[in-house]
């Protein structure tokens, strides 16, 4: 089955899609068309600079440039993060690019190496889409689970500072502020799972169909990407909320947000 390729003339017919929210913002008064004429720009503009790239780099299969990509993508994905969590009383930035890095690396090399077994490990083809998806998953889940912290460490202060004052630690006094932050990060993921296959048919299983590959084929990738982003999501969340809970309390034990 052969690619069908989009020309350019329906690219800019695409554009139609976004005029009409454009013009559904205007007439309702909504205040987001300028959002949406940014994000269309970006959106155009990243994909294509991306798509060059990508051409390059599948071209060299050089490790070390596959590698550097992925690092340059977890970086703007914490600073992605960043803009989304307005909190500027707590350093979470490097902490939540520790995070990514750390969740990313583990979970893609896992499934390339071991579930898949590209040869090699770093085949970008592999390499980059995956981590590409568990990057951006792990974003959207951890800056929900940081604004949940941040936001409960705040409301509940005077139940925190009580804790502290009858003797507990700060891991004690924020226990269950921890639990419901990283839920709150899981929880999307978790939802996911609940309507795929029946619901939605995600990114990954339909373009492979539409590229030609078998149903049943594209069946076992799918399972696997949501099975990955559910643990990437789990090992993201979890470390984040537990560094930047750390830095939450000064060294005496003192609540600083």
């Amino acid at each position: 089955m052969n690619i069908i390729d989009i020309g350019y003339p329906g690219l800019l017919l695409s554009l139609s899609f976004v005029l009409l929210a454009g013009v559904s913002s205007l007439a309702l008064r909504l205040n987001l068309h300028r959002d949406i004429f940014w994000g269309t720009v970006r959106t155009v503009s990243q994909l294509f600079l991306m798509g060059y790239v990508l051409r390059y780099v599948f071209r060299v299969n050089s490790p070390w440039l596959v590698l550097l990509l992925f690092t340059i993508m977890v970086f703007f994905a914490g600073r992605i993060v960043a803009g989304r969590v307005r909190d500027r009383d707590v350093p979470f930035h490097l902490p939540t690019v520790f995070s990514m890095l750390i969740s990313a690396s583990f979970v893609t090399i896992m499934v390339t190496a071991v579930i898949v077994r590209v040869e090699p490990w770093y085949q970008p083809s592999y390499f980059i889409p995956l981590a590409g998806m568990i990057v951006g998953n792990s974003m959207n889940a951890i800056a929900i689970a940081l604004e949940r912290l941040l936001g409960d460490l705040r409301d509940k202060r005077d139940i925190i500072e009580m804790y502290l004052s009858l003797g507990a630690d700060y891991r004690e006094a924020s226990a269950d502020i921890v639990r419901t932050a990283v839920r709150a990060g899981m929880i999307p993921s978790i939802n996911t799972m609940m309507g795929v296959g029946i619901v939605s048919l995600p990114g990954m299983m339909t373009g492979q169909i539409i590229a030609g590959a078998d149903p049943l084929v594209s069946v076992k990738y799918q399972i696997v990407v949501m099975l990955m982003l559910v643990g990437s999501t789990a090992i993201g969340c979890i470390l984040a909320i537990f560094l930047v809970r750390r830095r939450c309390f000064s060294a005496d034990q003192r609540l600083l947000v």
